[in-house]
């Protein structure tokens, strides 16, 4: 027993069960094949439906529920959003399996995109259980295993619909048993004790058993005689009422306080020109990818409409996350200074992510496409862990986690107004070819803004050590002439 209390009290414990529920959540084997599973015999939806009515909600979702989600978050501490995040997930799967028309569909992406917002108590509810030494191991296992799980969903989707081993229907139904064990782990994730925002460390707070805090009056309450020695029952649920009432105030009070001190981080940390840089590219790019993601298998099914080469989705998305972690993980073996060469790498090599679009979309070839498309995620995946690292550079926790946020949200709005008017049935309402021709010309604009800023950038870098070679050089001269 002694044992075991010791072992859940160490960081593992937490980190273990993390784990464990980010793999169950994100095994996923039928998302490969949503696009087909939608306007198959099994839903009977046309391909105008699902591309203009029903993926577009997703976007929305998502950016209406994102700060509130994050704020939440934090004020709840982490885990109760974990909680929700799954009891969501396994809303968003029972919609998609017994419902099928179009309002159903929506209301399956609006949850969906609940799901995605809460991934922010994910990724920061081990930030509050483990130590600061211990945050980058914990960090690296928890985002692996989620690419983990992705890959195996990809594959097992494969697998299952290449032999005909189950229908989209029975997939679905063994996703929700997977969800379920989601929910289970989720529930004996232990409760934080504090937050990055709200709920930090005091210097007054004694910890208590359960994982909570107590006050300075309520520790000496308890170490004090017993209850009728001290004060009688009444005074003392006076006193209980009194401390409640002051402990709302002061919450609403750091509730406030939190948000003003938000508000000047934000401008603080923008105020930096070469993090309004990365993070500017993050939002745009971030805006691209998550378009050209939701849609291409639509462009899959447009480029060969044949159910035989739809089950091929699974494989290629598989390959594309294990090289894109690849690419990813060599980025930390690299020796280069960023934020030198930095701006010409984001113009450069989203000049190549939109060659790549650009191919994608025009070619005849399902086999150009699906590799088209392995290159253009692996290119992103290379930049964004490039931003992410130089924007976290100098900042603590709790800057990083704003500034992740920030930058989402503004991909987010981008990525709304490109679905309202070029998506959606309201706006113009495009089909997959021209909406293709967009995406790839928008990332042919940022690979021009960053590439010319860069060179801009290069070539002031450039003339000033050229001029401080030359007052160098006069420098040393005018102490040769003044030995003389």
């Amino acid at each position: 027993m002694e044992v075991v209390k010791r072992w859940r009290s160490d960081w593992n414990y937490p980190t273990a069960l993390l784990c464990i529920y980010g793999f169950f959540s994100t095994v996923k084997p039928l998302e490969p094949f949503l696009f087909p599973y939608l306007t198959g015999p099994d839903k009977n939806l046309t391909t105008e439906q699902v591309n203009n009515q029903v993926f577009p909600v997703w976007t929305y979702s998502y950016l209406s529920v994102l700060v509130p989600v994050f704020l939440l978050t934090d004020w709840l501490r982490y885990k109760p959003v974990v909680v929700f995040q799954s009891v969501m997930l396994l809303v968003t799967t029972a919609l998609l399996r017994w419902t099928g028309s179009v309002p159903a569909m929506q209301a399956m992406q609006f949850f969906y995109g609940v799901v995605t917002a809460s991934e922010v108590a994910y990724f920061s509810y081990i930030y509050s259980v483990v130590d600061l030494k211990r945050y980058r191991k914990a960090t690296s296992y928890s985002r692996s295993v989620q690419l983990l799980g992705y890959t195996i969903g990809s594959v097992l989707g494969q697998l299952l619909v290449s032999f005909g081993l189950m229908s989209y229907n029975n997939i679905l139904i063994f996703t929700l048993v997977l969800t379920c064990l989601a929910i289970l782990t989720s529930c004996f994730l232990p409760m934080p004790r504090r937050s990055m925002f709200f709920h930090r460390k005091r210097s007054g707070e004694v910890p208590s058993a359960d994982g909570g805090g107590k006050g300075p009056v309520e520790a000496a309450r308890t170490s004090s005689g017993s209850p009728g020695e001290a004060r009688d029952g009444k005074v003392q649920r006076a006193e209980t009422e009194e401390d409640e009432d002051k402990e709302e105030s002061k919450g609403a009070e750091s509730c406030s306080q939190v948000l003003l001190q938000l508000w000047r981080d934000f401008r603080q940390c923008y105020s930096s020109r070469e993090l309004l840089c990365w993070s500017l590219w993050w939002a745009m790019a971030t805006c691209g990818y998550n378009q050209t993601v939701n849609y291409v298998q639509v462009l899959w099914e447009h480029v060969q409409p044949s159910q035989n080469f739809s089950i091929y989705n699974g494989g290629v998305e598989a390959t594309s996350n294990l090289l894109s972690a690849a690419t990813a993980y060599g980025i930390g073996f690299t020796d280069v200074r960023w934020e030198q060469w930095g701006e010409l790498a984001l113009g450069g090599f989203s000049g190549l992510g939109a060659a790549a679009l650009f191919l994608m979309t025009f070619a005849s070839n399902i086999w150009v496409c699906y590799s088209s498309y392995v290159i253009f995620k692996c290119l992103y995946m290379l930049l964004i862990t490039i931003a992410m690292y130089q924007i976290a550079t100098d900042l603590t926790m709790e800057r990083y986690a704003l500034v992740f946020g920030a930058n989402n949200f503004g991909a987010l709005a981008l990525q709304t107004i490109i679905t309202s008017v070029v998506v959606d049935s309201g706006g113009l309402g495009l089909s997959i070819i021209p909406q293709f021709i967009i995406y790839s010309s928008y990332f042919s604009a940022i690979s021009v803004v960053f590439s010319l800023r860069g060179l801009f950038n290069c070539r002031r870098r450039q003339k000033n050590k050229t001029e401080q070679t030359s007052a160098d050089r006069r420098g040393s001269l005018a102490s040769e002439e003044h030995k003389f």
